[in-house]
């Protein structure tokens, strides 16, 4: 009976995947923000968590500074978990310039 030697193998080197790091122009975020209203409606965590990939590629602090929120108080709102106010959400959205639509279900 023939043996087979056995190779060893090489570690795969893995690293986690930042959606912000793909999100470059006004309107991939336009784009992955409206995918998530109309694929996700219900999961507000979800939502708010987009609009925070969309923050963190256009800059945390930028945001911030345009939404007139503190960058802590802004990462809380939109981590996962957070519960930002509608208030909160309108104010992230213009900072980002970005439109929440609206359309017959």
């Amino acid at each position: 009976m023939a043996t087979t030697a056995r190779k060893k193998s090489t570690p795969v080197k893995t690293s986690a995947y930042d959606v912000a790091e793909h999100l470059r122009t006004p309107e991939e975020m336009a784009a992955y923000l409206d995918a998530w209203l109309e694929e996700a409606l219900d999961d507000v965590s979800g939502i708010a968590r987009a609009l925070g990939d969309i923050a963190r590629a256009k800059g945390m602090s930028q945001v911030a500074k345009e939404a007139g929120l503190s960058r802590e108080s802004l990462y809380r709102a939109l981590s996962e978990g957070g519960n930002p106010s509608f208030a909160t959400v309108l104010k992230v959205a213009r900072a980002l310039a970005v439109r929440l639509h609206a359309q017959p279900a």
